[in-house]
């Protein structure tokens, strides 16, 4: 039997490393890899690809993503860009002045470094937009930045309490300032119009085109439900994976609603089987365990420090009970559901590796393959249970760098003890863990090539400052290794993530060799060609 595909002329990634040259597909498997021998399989109707000197290697999969919100954002007051508190506020002027028929301004991708403190106020948003109500989340989105409008709309005070699971941050008299942290957001956040199940569906298609484009074959939706007036993308995922219109293989983490308990879990159950089709499996349950370390919500340990390096009595938000998720976590092992932790803080971080710990006791060994995304801060003592537990640690690398969010709203609050403990790839790797990598995006660039630059570099792209904690660097084949076989490992999918006989052909041929090139290069390298299944889902101009 003839290949469909023939790669040939370049570099092939194996487990063993670069060790062929060619790789050939027939139908939607590899059917051979090699040298001149994968040449036999060559017919008159095989599709041949030079590969020029240019790396192939599996598809990337994205172990932490939200594609659904990253769509909608592209397509309404999109701030990502935007570094300065100056160009932030003229991009929100002129979304608006384009857009006089919205009855909201709604969007999102601020950088909190762009304001003092990382809170904007209501006044510099009212003098943008005093006509309408605006809701932005910012890049990170755990937090909002919100006008008087929308305040007003909501009935937000100086007498409104905190809700228990975030913070209305307010001015020295006690009036709302403006910006509003974790739970309080839904608080406005309700009021926005949903988008439509065709808005939502849209923006899936656009940002899975995006997706391709990166070379991602795969990804794990780190977010399927109703969270603080996110989208939920269920429908989208549904009818995308029914017609036919998702290429892309897709698992979908269900959100674990936090102001409920055990009681949650028929319904879990009961939407997994509803969900999964085709493409789609909705086979993971999403355990946001605390917040996030600049706006002082990732659950720590110890306290946090203040601006003068005292300690504070401010120790983060645990969204959940710490006590009960350990039952949790068992519920749902033994019902063969994968756990996907948000643990951002080393507390949480403890959290998670003791509930997995109390599945496995219980339970005994699984194959549900728990992992902890994002890992900020982790205690040294815990590195090496991950191995032990068999918890994957899910990285998003971009993060692990020197840049103004870090080394103003983080470090200072940190102390220099815990901050280096921050993003300890290096330290995991060695302990025997297994690593995923995901973006997160529309947090940050949902780029691999980005992230594995930061992985390899602890530098950000195009940067020249200092290194961040180098030890914690790992190589390329690992951090290339984290974004294939280790997410592929994560989604449960088996059959991909490897270039080797009999995997689906799942592939990416990128526009070079990044091996070839010094490590400060890897985020020039871009993708040339994507295939899911065998089938070409991109090529570049």
């Amino acid at each position: 039997m003839h290949a469909d595909l023939l790669f040939t002329g370049g570099p092939v990634l194996t487990p063993e490393g670069r060790t062929a040259t060619a790789a050939a597909v027939t139908g939607d498997r590899i059917t051979a890899v090699g040298h001149a021998e994968a040449h036999d399989l060559a017919g008159p109707r095989t599709e041949v690809v030079d590969l020029a000197g240019r790396l192939l290697l599996p598809g990337f999969q994205d172990a932490h993503v939200h594609p659904v919100p990253a769509g909608l954002e592209l397509s309404q007051c999109d701030l990502t860009g935007t570094r300065t508190a100056d160009d932030t506020l003229a991009a929100v002027r002129a979304y608006a002045q384009a857009h006089p028929e919205r009855e909201w301004i709604l969007g999102g991708g601020w950088s909190m470094e762009a304001f003092e403190g990382g809170m904007p106020t209501k006044e510099l948003l009212d003098a943008a937009v005093p006509d309408r109500p605006v809701y932005l989340p910012n890049r990170d989105h755990h937090g909002a930045w919100v006008n008087s409008r929308a305040l007003a709309l909501a009935g937000i005070t100086r007498d409104t309490p905190d809700p228990a699971d975030g913070r209305i941050e307010r001015d020295a008299s006690g009036e709302p300032s403006g910006t509003l942290q974790e739970g309080a957001m839904q608080l406005v956040g309700r009021l926005a119009p949903p988008a439509t199940p065709a808005d939502r569906l849209a923006a899936l298609l656009h940002a899975q085109r995006a997706l391709h484009a990166l070379g991602i074959t795969a990804w794990q939706d780190a977010l399927v439900g109703d969270f603080l007036g996110m989208d939920d993308p269920s429908e989208a995922y549904r009818t995308a994976a029914r017609d036919g219109s998702l290429t892309a293989r897709v698992v979908g983490a269900l959100w674990w609603d936090r102001e409920r308990g055990a009681e949650q879990i028929p319904e879990l159950v009961e939407r997994r089987a509803a969900l999964s089709h085709g493409r789609f499996r909705a086979s993971t349950v999403k355990l946001m365990l605390d917040g996030v370390a600049e706006n002082g919500t990732a659950a720590l340990l110890d306290p946090y420090l203040d601006r003068c390096g005292c300690a504070t009595a401010n120790r983060g938000t645990s969204f959940v009970d710490a006590s009960r998720l350990p039952q949790y976590v068992t519920e749902l092992d033994a019902l063969g559901f994968q756990c996907h932790f948000h643990a951002l803080g080393d507390r949480a971080v403890r959290d998670a590796l003791d509930a997995v710990e109390a599945a496995r006791a219980t339970n005994g060994p699984s194959d549900t393959r728990p992992h902890l995304a994002h890992l900020q801060v982790v205690h040294p003592d815990d590195v090496p249970r991950f191995a032990r537990l068999g918890a994957t640690a899910n990285i998003q690398p971009l993060w692990a760098a020197h840049e103004p969010q870090m080394d103003q709203l983080t470090i200072p609050f940190l102390g220099p003890e815990r901050a280096v403990w921050q993003y300890p790839f290096g330290a995991l790797l060695r302990s025997g863990a297994t690593l995923a990598a995901g973006s997160d995006w529309p947090v940050s660039s949902p780029d691999p090539l980005q992230g594995i630059h930061v992985a390899v570099n602890r530098v950000e792209p195009g940067g020249s400052g200092p290194v961040f904690l180098p030890g914690e660097r790992i190589g390329l084949t690992e951090a290339l290794t984290a974004y294939t076989a280790g997410s592929a490992y994560v989604n449960h999918l088996d059959d991909t993530g490897r270039v080797r006989v009999g995997a689906l052909a799942d592939l990416v041929v990128l526009d070079r060799d990044p091996f070839a090139g010094p490590p400060e290069a890897i985020a020039e390298t871009g993708v040339a060609l994507t295939y899911v299944g065998g089938e070409r889902v991109y090529a570049a101009d």
